[in-house]
């Protein structure tokens, strides 16, 4: 998984600080974070605990300042790459929506909540979380008393989000992708040709070697290497490797919600989680169709190398909705939203929050 691209260098880093001295910096960081987290707003909701999804504990936070604002609900990326770190970097979301946050079967804190056994039986299968999906959706209505929720979908995410929004408007008052994914059943090679020219351009001609043979098709890819691909696409582009470093590992550093032993879990979810990439192998969101009955966003980290800009525009040029927008995240690749938070806040305001109420939204 490209999140445990930098481990080993972050924590190279980290040995050069004496322990003690990491350690109190750490405990004030995630201290102030806290404080920066408390909603006491009279309509405010605050709840972080564990729902029973899909015959298993599963987390969801619920949290913003007033419950009559819109509803995001985020599906994150991965597989297993848990949104729950990131409270601090999107805290100023929190006043002008009610965000939804839930760590899937495999992922974050509903992994690090019993490991594996409690994951339930079998594998994590891609038509599993999905179904999953549908029912933390039915439950959100159901808690906040709203009749549609903003799907707000990231990286892989985005492949059960195009499906959940097309499959079922009534559930759903808008679709927001970011670090969109559009797959094809493996007919675009454009990730894959621009990973082999950055490491031919870097001199890495051993990597450029072991992704050559493997071939473009990720279809006819075993998941150890799904794995060094995401690591070398990802690890090859500094703007994505210093977004990981910073943005990611750093957040997940300074969340009050992780201990030590979480941080460790969240690495052995992703790993727990490659089961549910072959599951949408096939998926060729073309053939699925580009009609949607809701409003249909997309906003796009400029030099995203994993998902790119470029493909995700095709894709939004050719989607009929009854409305739509599409944007570019200057300076971010891969995890654009989190990169720039105030930005994608911004984007937020500009396009959705009125296409979702009456009125439309004061800037961030």
């Amino acid at each position: 998984m490209l999140i445990a691209t930098t481990t080993a260098i972050a924590t190279a880093a980290a040995l050069t600080t004496p322990l003690a001295a990491l350690l109190t910096h750490r405990a004030l960081r995630r201290a102030a974070n806290a404080r920066l987290m408390r909603i006491t707003t009279p309509n405010g909701i605050d709840e972080q605990h564990f729902v029973r999804i899909g015959g298993i504990d599963q987390w969801i936070s619920i949290r913003g300042e007033d419950r009559a604002n819109p509803v995001l609900l985020e599906i994150h990326g991965g597989p297993g790459a848990a949104n729950s770190p990131y409270g601090a970097r999107t805290r100023s979301w929190e006043r002008h929506f009610t965000l939804v946050r839930w760590d899937m079967r495999g992922a974050g804190l509903t992994f690090a909540n019993g490991g594996a056994p409690a994951q339930g039986p079998g594998p994590a299968t891609f038509e599993r979380l999905y179904a999953d999906a549908l029912e933390v959706t039915h439950h959100v209505r159901e808690r906040l008393g709203v009749d549609r929720v903003v799907l707000l979908a990231s990286s892989f995410g985005t492949v059960f989000g195009l499906r959940l929004a097309r499959n079922h408007p009534e559930l759903y008052s808008a679709y927001v992708g970011t670090d969109q994914n559009v797959l094809e059943a493996g007919r675009d090679t454009t990730a894959y040709d621009a990973t082999l020219d950055r490491l031919r351009a870097a001199g890495k001609t051993a990597q450029a070697a072991e992704i050559e043979a493997m071939g473009p098709d990720p279809r006819r890819w075993t998941s150890k290497q799904r794995t060094a691909y995401d690591k070398l696409c990802a690890g090859s582009d500094p703007l994505t490797l210093d977004t990981v470093k910073k943005v990611v590992l750093g957040s997940m550093w300074l969340s009050p919600l992780y201990s030590l032993r979480t941080i460790a879990a969240y690495f052995k979810a992703q790993a727990f989680s490659e089961t549910v990439t072959p599951g949408s192998h096939d998926i060729d969101v073309w053939a699925d169709g580009t009609t949607f009955e809701i409003p249909f966003f997309v906003f796009q980290g400029a030099q995203d190398v994993i998902t790119p800009a470029a493909r995700a525009k095709a894709y939004f040029d050719a989607v009929d909705a009854p409305r739509k927008a599409f944007a570019l995240i200057e300076d971010a690749s891969h995890f654009a939203a989190l990169r720039h938070p105030d930005r994608f806040l911004n984007l937020l305001l500009t396009h959705v929050h009125p296409a979702v109420t009456a009125t439309p939204a004061a800037t961030a």
